[in-house]
């Protein structure tokens, strides 16, 4: 069978989405035809796969009309995506399928408010969780000193003087494997300036991206709370593919802006 898609991407952070309004077309969606999708050489490719889906399709106690199904390219389930909800909010928008460009979507991770504003979207990535000093390890290089963060997804934030001292990251990092049972992001961050990163990431299920939005947030949260920066402040995060900017409001809610584009639809059999 024959089925549309489109292609998007959020700071080079891709995906592929799926409209499947009832849910009665992508129901099914195994990891295995998540991995084909995208396989960059053998499918359409991409780091991931929205499922664009109505939220009583799913689950009737959703307070938002659509609801983000979101899979990493191994074909594992995610709680949130940064980059992807925003993608998704814009295709929510270019498509006529919401009548404001304010509104919720549904989440493993909750409800997130978006809000579309010319090629910039905005999301409410709803209040972060600081955990405890953590490491990581790059290959047999010397484990180096981390903290846990969560921001929808779970994140180690390490801080280093170059990103390429992360390597080329082809595998995961070591990490506490007891504090991350079910896997865990792994940011690499270098501080530029006053309120200016850069990072690298490693996500889990996707391997290295060209950019993470919860990653991002992950950043802004770890190094503004080493740092001592009040609530309140902007970051900007540089990522390989283009630039976020995160605010940590003053009443300790995450805002995530960035660029979300559609570039391609098809059909597919895969």
């Amino acid at each position: 069978m024959s089925y549309p898609f489109l292609k998007g991407h959020g700071t080079e952070n891709d995906f592929v989405l799926l409209p499947d309004a009832d849910g009665s077309v992508h129901g099914d969606l195994s990891p295995e035809r998540v991995r084909a999708l995208c396989d960059r050489r053998a499918g359409i490719g991409g780091d991931g796969v929205l499922r664009v889906v109505r939220s009583a399709a799913v689950d009737a106690s959703v307070e938002a009309e659509w609801f983000m199904d979101y899979r990493n390219a191994d074909g594992s389930v995610a709680e949130m995506c940064g980059n992807g909800i925003r993608v998704f909010a814009r295709y929510l928008v270019d498509a006529g399928l919401v009548s404001s460009k304010d509104f919720p979507v549904g989440t493993r991770d909750g409800l997130k408010q978006v809000s579309v504003d010319g090629e910039l979207v905005t999301v409410d990535m709803g209040t972060p969780v600081i955990g405890r000093d953590t490491w990581v390890r790059v290959g047999r290089g010397t484990p180096q000193a981390a903290l846990q963060v969560t921001t929808g997804n779970p994140h180690a934030v390490t801080w280093v003087d170059d990103v390429a001292q992360a390597g080329p990251l082809r595998e995961p990092p070591d990490v506490d494997g007891e504090l991350y049972p079910d896997g865990v992001n792994v940011e690499f961050v270098v501080r530029r300036g006053a309120r200016h990163l850069a990072m690298r990431v490693h996500e889990r299920g996707s391997g290295e991206t060209r950019s993470c939005g919860t990653g991002a947030c992950a950043a802004m949260v770890a190094t503004a709370a080493v740092d001592g920066v009040p609530l309140g402040t902007a970051y900007r995060i540089d990522v390989p593919g283009g630039e976020l900017s995160v605010t940590w409001t003053e009443d300790d809610r995450l805002l995530l802006t960035g660029p979300a584009v559609l570039v391609a639809e098809g059909s597919t059999d895969l």
